[in-house]
């Protein structure tokens, strides 16, 4: 089996490498803020694939849902919460060295596991969309708003009682003399 180096190949390369390397960023940096940056860059690297894959609205709710919303509601949890100003120094212990061998064989398996499963080719001449000639976005949006409404609403309204109790949790871990001085 040989592989032809097209420019698409090439950009799946240069946008893995960089998910990656936020993600391997995410996991080194000790600071919270920083974490939440790497993850953002993360979700950014998953939406070009999406571009590349031929799925712009994927791709544009990626980055709008996951790259906007849930990096900023991470980083509007982070300055709700109270953290050490100095983190602890990194130690290898047993925990940290087995850690890191499971992750290395757990890499090592699911690597065997993905080389070795032949994976079934998809039909380009087959119209996702059914019979009809709607395009991807607006079809997505006819099931939300028809077949999905309740649903749709009720994922939303889920999503704000979650914001509202992480909110009241976060004020709820400030102690008493810190009230009474912001009082």
């Amino acid at each position: 089996m040989s592989l032809a180096i097209t420019p698409a190949l090439i950009a799946f390369f240069i946008i893995s490498l960089g998910i990656l390397g936020c993600a391997v960023m995410l996991l080194s940096f000790r600071k919270v803020i920083y974490m939440a940056l790497a993850i953002g860059g993360v979700f950014i690297g998953a939406s070009a694939i999406y571009f590349l894959l031929g799925a712009p609205f994927v791709g544009i709710a990626q980055i709008m849902i996951y790259a906007g919303a849930i990096t900023i509601l991470i980083m509007f949890a982070i300055m709700l919460t109270n953290h050490e100003a100095t983190e602890p120094p990194f130690e290898w212990n047993a925990k940290n060295i087995f850690s890191t061998i499971g992750a290395v064989l757990l890499a090592i398996v699911l690597l065997v596991t993905i080389r070795s499963t032949a994976w079934p080719q998809g039909d380009p001449t087959v119209n996702v969309n059914g019979s009809s000639q709607i395009s991807n976005p607006v079809a997505i949006g006819q099931m939300l708003y028809t077949q999905y409404t309740i649903p749709f609403e009720l994922v939303s309204l889920l999503l704000i009682v979650a914001l509202v109790g992480a909110v009241i949790i976060a004020q709820e871990r400030q102690d008493p003399k810190d009230r009474k001085e912001n009082e």
